[in-house]
Formats: structure tokens, sequence, C-alpha cells
């Protein structure tokens, strides 16, 4: 049985961001996507709304709780794609909702989603102040708050009340967003993984679907539910880095065999009403903007994402330099820019369209230019020169043209505001980081044009700036339709909330130091009461026994030493002494009480280690088993622990090399006089409707989800699948919260098979498999636990206790009970091209006329009868043969019963 939950991005839903889905397959529960919404959510500044109340729980509310409460049940987690929609709330999930289940993705969604989510959180713990603990949260309530190291480790076990900060925000640190993607199992293209555990008995193969790279489509084998393809966010086109998805083979003229006619297909229906206009006309309204722009002295603003799309933009951006030789600079706002492209190089292998592995050398130098068209004959692929750009320090991609910055800041002082320059800043939302901080001052400079390449989540100013864009247009120009719509000219004025860490001055700083002395001085008087008790527990004195004068002098002299006068059983001495003794070592022990004082010398130190008891035995050496504990405590450290130590002490090490200045955090609201302009261009990289439609019938699934996709979407596919007469009608589109079960449960027994029986079949061959009909006794045996299936006996006659023995009495007509005739299945699914080439080998003409018909043999004239048989497949597995009796039908016939198994009974 198969239950499917959509615990965000679910069909006939507004928001259909984040993807996150519970699949439950039999008693195995699956967690598919862990994304992330925007965590800074805002009103549209260009309509009027009332602001976001803070009784009212943020949106996202609904979808931390579910997932915190299924965390710790789950069993198998797939991640399909890098970026923050469908693997942003990972790490957090794991680090504090218990989400240790084995977590599956391709390397390339590892590397991305490991620097989208790093991203993420460092963008956002710079503006915001995040609460990694319930008595941090508590002490930090005020609105003038201190920060504290924004990416300080997390405690090792937190308590379950701080799963959530003081706003709801599920923003991990970067050392969780490490562990977490460390943790991930990640498999190649088409590598099929039998899992073990509670999974076993399950198969998953990821396929590439395009879109990003690594993208994945996931395949789900189960012996009792069947196949299960989860393809969401695909793309079928090629791209300059990226090959379409392997699910429609253009060359092949189908659907890829390992994923078709699945038991369920899960699907996204986002852009089903949707209308892509041609690649060409969308890189060439991108690039004429560019240019023209920046001809004009003039600069853009494009906002990205920080890991899988940008890829595209910079490949194009690098050709059209290239090409037309421009000396502007681009300029790239992101902390892990050089980090992504160092993956990217590192995953050659994974890319496609025009650039492959084989374009660089062995040393990555230059290598001759490949030169061939794209599928649209429009531009020239320049290999993998595409992806060499310019580090400001060293040249790793041997470009020329991108130069890397970490915040605004770094921008102004190398770039006047009046250079014209071309500026990649992320987040692609605009909801925090640098492109909103750019957008502020960028937007009130005229001629000055903010490109939009995706259009955002809902919530975010992104989606506010595309709707406004979109709104503007004719009817017959908007996004959906297929064209490419015109640059709009911005004007009025707007309000936005502006978030900010500020250092402390004046009074707020004097407050602050005298909290960090008095929290100072609370840790020290914490630390000596530790350390005084440490020393009162490895204290070995004996109170009971105060005239035992050898054992004071032994702990005097131990003390004068200052070393440990603990000593193993085992004879290893801890005791090392290089020094004579000063004056009196001991007390008098002399067993003659003289008068006068005996005359003692200085001596070399040995102390006898004397063995000291109570009224209860010996007494217990506690220095001893304390160093004991300690090293059998190391000894049971592993290396994970060993390295996420090392880890954390390399970065308290660093902050406290560059100690930050105390701050806080502050919000304004700041008035924008817009003057710029506004242009989309769709880059998102993503199948159409006129895609979807077309392929998931090909595909051709028994039974659908649709998910992520709004009310529009979802109703625009279900009807164009109904009007299929293939198509299946088992079509499901599931809320938020709402659960879809597919199948019944079943329960599968081990049983034997006797010889008697197993001698006793009628066994017919289907391809690889050997197949038959059973029909037997289970019986129980005391020598095993398994049951036993065996024959029936079965006697025609009956014996007459008062004839007799061994005389057979004949039955009477009648009395004989009735018995039903056996039966005959056939086992297989008949394709019509194979049942052609059969009869076209055996010397028998057959034409397919679609419709599922074909026909067989040519009429005669002479022929009475007629030698012409029609086949025609009809739905739920029946096969209708029509026409006379000839020759030819009892050659159809035997040809159709040869491509079935005949199982008798």
């Amino acid at each position: 049985m198969i239950t499917f939950t959509p615990l965000s991005g679910a069909a006939h839903s507004s928001t259909t961001t984040p993807l996150s889905y519970l699949l439950q397959v039999d008693d195995v529960r699956i967690l598919i996507d862990c994304g992330s919404p925007d965590w800074a959510p805002e009103p549209s500044p260009f309509e009027p709304s009332t602001p976001i109340s803070k009784e009212h729980p943020p949106s996202w509310t609904e979808y931390t709780e579910s997932l915190q409460k299924l965390a710790p049940t789950i069993d198998l987690v797939l991640l399909s794609h890098g970026d923050l929609a469908h693997c942003g709330l990972y790490p957090w999930a794991y680090s504090r909702w218990g989400l240790k289940a084995p977590a599956y993705s391709t390397l390339p969604v590892q590397a991305m989603g490991r620097i989208a989510a790093t991203e993420d959180v460092e963008g956002i713990r710079e503006e915001y102040d995040v609460k990694d603990s319930l008595t941090e949260a508590k002490e930090n309530d005020d609105t003038t708050s201190v920060a504290h190291a924004a990416d300080s480790p997390p405690s090792p076990s937190p308590p379950p009340s701080s799963s959530l900060d003081s706003d709801g925000k599920c923003i991990a640190t970067v050392i969780e967003v490490q562990d977490a993607f460390d943790s991930l199992n990640t498999l190649r293209y088409s590598q099929p993984t039998h899992l073990q555990g509670k999974c076993q008995g399950l198969t998953i193969t990821p396929f590439n679907a395009g879109h990003t790279l690594g993208g994945t489509i996931w395949k789900i084998r189960s012996p009792s539910s069947g196949t299960i393809v989860y393809a969401v966010n695909m793309n079928h086109m090629r791209e300059r880095h990226l090959d379409g998805t392997v699910l429609i083979r253009q060359a092949a003229g189908g659907i890829f065999e390992p994923l078709a006619r699945p038991d369920l297909l899960i699907t996204d229906a986002d852009r089903a009403p949707v209308i892509t206009s041609r690649r060409k006309d969308r890189d060439a309204a991108l690039i004429d903007t560019i240019t023209s722009t920046l001809s004009s002295r003039s600069s853009l603003l494009l906002p990205c994402d920080s890991s899988t799309r940008i890829l595209e933009l910079l490949v194009l951006l690098d050709q059209h330099w290239n090409f037309s030789r421009l000396r502007y600079p681009i300029c790239l706002l992101s902390r892990t820019g050089r980090e992504m492209l160092t993956f990217v190089r590192s995953m050659m292998e994974w890319m496609g369209g025009t650039i492959s592995k084989e374009d660089l050398g062995e040393e990555g130098g230059h290598s001759r230019h490949k030169r061939r068209r794209d599928e649209d004959n429009e531009e020239e692929a320049l290999g993998a020169f595409a992806l060499r750009f310019k580090y400001n320090i060293s040249l790793i991609f041997y470009g020329r043209h991108l130069e890397f910055f970490p915040n605004p800041q770094a921008l102004l002082q190398t770039y006047s505001s009046k250079d014209p320059k071309l500026i990649l800043a992320v987040p692609a939302s605009l909801s925090h980081g640098p492109s909103r901080n750019l957008f502020t001052d960028f937007a009130a400079v005229p001629d000055n044009v903010v490109l939009l390449t995706s259009r955002g989540a809902e919530g975010t100013l992104a989606r506010a700036l595309f709707d406004k864009w979109n709104n503007s247009q004719r009817l017959e120009d908007k996004w959906d339709k297929g064209k490419i719509g015109r640059n709009v000219m911005m004007d009025g004025s707007i309000s936005l909330n502006m978030h900010r860490k500020v250092p402390l001055t004046g009074l707020e700083l004097e407050l602050y130091q005298q909290k960090e002395q008095v929290a100072k001085e609370k840790e020290a008087a914490h630390q000596a009461a530790l350390v005084r008790n440490q020393r009162m527990l490895e204290a070995d004195e004996d109170d009971s026994d105060s005239d035992d004068s050898d054992a004071d002098d032994e702990d005097e002299v131990t003390a004068a030493l200052g070393v440990d006068d603990a000593m193993d059983d085992d004879g290893d001495g801890m005791l090392s002494y290089d020094i004579y003794l000063k004056g009196n070592v001991s007390k008098s022990t002399s067993f003659f009480k003289n008068s006068g004082q005996s005359q003692r010398f200085r001596m070399f130190p040995y102390v006898e280690k004397k063995r000291r008891v109570d009224d209860y035995g010996e007494t217990i050496d506690v220095g001893m088993w304390l160093r004991k504990g300690k090293a059998l405590e190391e000894e049971a450290e592993s290396e994970d622990m060993k390295d996420y130590k090392r880890r954390a002490l390399a970065e308290e090490d660093a902050k406290k090399a560059i100690r930050e200045p105390p701050s806080k955090f502050i919000s304004t609201e700041i008035e924008i006089q817009l003057a710029c302009r506004l242009l989309f261009v769709d880059m998102e990289g993503l199948n159409d409707g006129r895609a979807v439609k077309t392929i998931v019938p090909q595909v051709n699934p028994r039974k659908m989800i649709i998910v992520h996709a709004p009310v529009i979407a979802a109703d625009a596919l279900i009807e164009a699948s109904n009007n299929i007469r293939s198509m299946t009608k088992d079509i499901y589109s599931a809320q938020v919260g709402e659960t879809i079960q597919i199948g019944q449960q079943t329960n599968s027994f081990s049983i034997n098979v006797s010889d008697e029986l197993l001698a006793s079949l009628k066994i017919s061959k289907f391809e690889d498999n050997e197949i038959a009909y059973v029909r037997g006794l289970v019986a129980a045996h005391a020598t095993s636990t398994i049951p036993t299936l065996e024959p029936i006996s079965s006697s025609m006659v009956t014996v007459d206790p008062a004839t007799p023995a061994r005389t057979l009495v004949p039955q009477m007509l009648g009395a004989r009970p009735q018995v039903p005739l056996p039966h005959s299945t056939m086992i297989g699914e008949l394709k019509l091209t194979a049942l052609k080439s059969r009869l076209t080998s055996i010397g028998v003409q057959a034409e397919l006329i679609g419709e599922g018909v074909l026909i067989c043999g040519t009429p005669t004239s002479s022929d009475t009868f007629g030698g012409s048989v029609a086949v025609r497949k009809l739905a739920k597995g029946k096969i209708e043969l029509e026409g006379n009796v000839s020759d030819v039908y009892y050659i159809v016939r035997r040809e159709i019963y040869n491509l079935h198994a005949l199982v008798a009974a």
C-alpha cells in the first residue's frame, strides 16, 4: 500500500514552495525533499495591505511543526535538487529534529545544496538576531539585543524547546550545514541501490532531470507496491551547461524505457498553463538589454541564486563577453561564489550541453575551440571556456571577466557607483542580503536596469517586482503567452524595511561591557568551583585515621613537591624526583621514647605506598579511578566527534583572532524613489505546459499524483489528461496535510513447496521466468517452522464397508460431486510492434493503422473467406481478434499465444 502526504508544495495551493512530501510504502516512511521557505516574508510594497501581525504565526509554522513531529520516524530521505526549495531545511532537521535516517542524493546536489544553505544562513544571520538556544533567546529578547558570534557552534544536545527561535525561523549554523550534507550518501545516475535494514526490499535509482546540476528523477521499486517515479522540476530542453531530462529521448523518439509505465507517477504541474518563449528570443532579449545598458554608461542588477541556475547565466554571459570582446566587469556578490565554481570545475562529467569534460586538458588548460550548433542553431559553443572565470587573486577558470565580492561595501571600494557594470547579486528573492541592499540604491538611479530571471517565491520583493512588470504588459505579451515583454519604467515610491547589524556605541557599549564582565566573573567562579570540586574528589585523605603519621608525612611530601601522590596498583608510579628534600621530612618514629632529638639527614625521597583501611576494608583510590576514566573516555571518542571538535576549535580560534566589535541588530524603514527600468526574462529552465502535456501521456502511468501546482495549473493538467483516451483516470491532487491512499495493505508469507507437488506442475516459460498454476493443501510439520504446500490426493471411487476388502463399488451417475472445469490464464502484455515483427518474419504482412489496431494479411478475390485479420488491443489487458476463418487467422492467433505464457489449472 502507498500513502502520500504533502507537507508543503501541494497542488491546489496558493503557495507551491518549498517542496516536501511524505511517501509511505508499506511500513517504510520516505521523506522526499526537505525545502525551506523564505524566512523574511513581506507584503507587496506596490499594493496597500495590512502589515503582518506578530500575533499570527508565520506561514511556514504548519510545515515546520509537521516535519518536526515526523523527523524521528523517517526511514529514508531523498533529495532531488540542490536549491533551497528542495533541501534548504535539511540541515536544521538533521541537527535539531533528529532526522538521522539514511539520506541519498547525487554528488552535485550534495555540493550545490551545501553552498546554497551556507549562503542562506550566513546572509540571514548577518541581518537578523537568530537565537541558537532557549537561554540565549530569553536573554536577548530585547530589540537592542547584542549580536554574539553568528556562527557559534550549537550545544551537543539542545533542549527540545529550542527547536525554533523566537520568530519561528529555522536557521542552522554553518557547522550544522556542513555536518548535515556530509552525512548524505551520493549516487551516480542510473545506479540502482538496494537498501538494507527497515528499507530492505526497496531499490532506488536516480536519473537525470535537467533544470539543475545533478537534478534527479527518483525511481523507487518495491516488490509489493510496484514502481514509483518522482519527477518534479524537469527540463526537456538542452541548455548550455546541462542536457535535457532523460525521461524523454528525442533521438530515440519516445520515453526512456526504465521510466515508462510506472505504477505511480508523482509530478508537478506548476507551469502547465504556461507557454514559454523560444530560447533564442530569450537569449537575444537578455543580451541586447545588457549590451545597450552598458553602452549607455548605466549598470544592471541581476538577482540570482547562489548555486544552481546561476551557472547557465555565467556561461551565457561569458560567451557574449568573449564574442563581443566587452571590457565591462561582471561582479558577483556572493560569499560562496569561489567555492561554488571550485565544485563546478571538479564535476565537469555531470555537465552536458555545450560543455563537456573533453574540452578541458589534463591540467585544465586551453584546448582548441569546439564548434557546434545548439537545438535552435543560433550560437557558437565555446566549450569549457564558458566556465573559465577570473578570481581577484588566482585564476581558476582562466577567464577575464568575472570578479567576486563578499558584500556591497567591497564592491563600492573597487568600482564607483557611476561605473557601468553588470552585478549578479544573491539571493534571487531580494528578501535580504546583497541583492536587497543594492536594490535600495540601484532603483533610484535613472536608466539603471533591474533584470529578473525568475519569478521568485510568494511574499518576496522579487515576486512583487515580477507582478508589477507582468501587470504592465499587454495581454498578448504577458510572460506565460510565449512572448518577450518590454521593459517597464518604474515610478513612484515604495517603503522597505532594512535589517542590519551595527556596532554598539556610548551607553549601550558600556552596558554591554558591564554585562560581559559580570558574565566573565560568573564563569570564572564557576570554573573555580569545578576545579575545587575536582581537587576534593582527587584528594586521598583519611580523616578517620588522624594518628597515621606516615600517611600525613606522605601527603606533606607530595604537597611540597606539587605532584600526584597516587600510584597504580600495577606498579606504574607517577612520582619522579630529581632533588633532595629540605629540612625535616618526617616526625620521629623511634620505638624508644628518647628525650633527645635524633639527628636526621637529607636523603633521596622514597615514599612507601601504604594501604589505608577503614571499618569496611581498604579505601578506594579516587584519583586513580578518575585518571583511568579519562583515559577510557579519550579512547572511546569516535573519529567523527574528533573531527567535529577540531572544526569547532578551529572556528573558535578564527573568531578569537578576528573578534567582531559588540553590535546589535536594528530595523529601519526607508523610502525609495523609483526611477530605474524593470525587465523579466524567463531563465528558470523548466518545462512549459506544452511539454508537460506531451510527456506525461507518453509516460502513461497507471496512477498519478500532481504536486507543486496552483489551482489553475493542476486543473489544466487534469483536464488535458482526461481528454486522452489511453491516459489513466486515477489522478490525485492532495492539499497540504491531506493523505492519499493508493492500493491496499498486503501481507506476504513464506511457504515451502513439496517435491511431489513441484514434479506435478505444468510449467510455462515467459521471458526469463517459469510460471505454473498451483493448487494444494497447506500442511504444518513439527520439524519446520515454515508450512509446506502439498498436493491434494483425490480418488474417483469410494469404498463400501459392507463389501469385502479391496472390492470397489462403481459410482452411480450423478453421485459424484461437481468439480469446476480447469481454466487457463495467459500472462504477459501484448505489444503490437513485437507481433508485427514476428508476423513479418514468417511472411505475413502486417500494418499498424493507429488507435491500437494491427491489420494482418491481405484479402484476395479468390479466397471466399478473405485473408485479413484485425488485432485490436483494448483497455485492461483485453485483446480482440477480428476476421474470417482462414489460415491467416490461425497463424495470427498462434503467434499471439506464443507471446504469452499459458498457465493451465
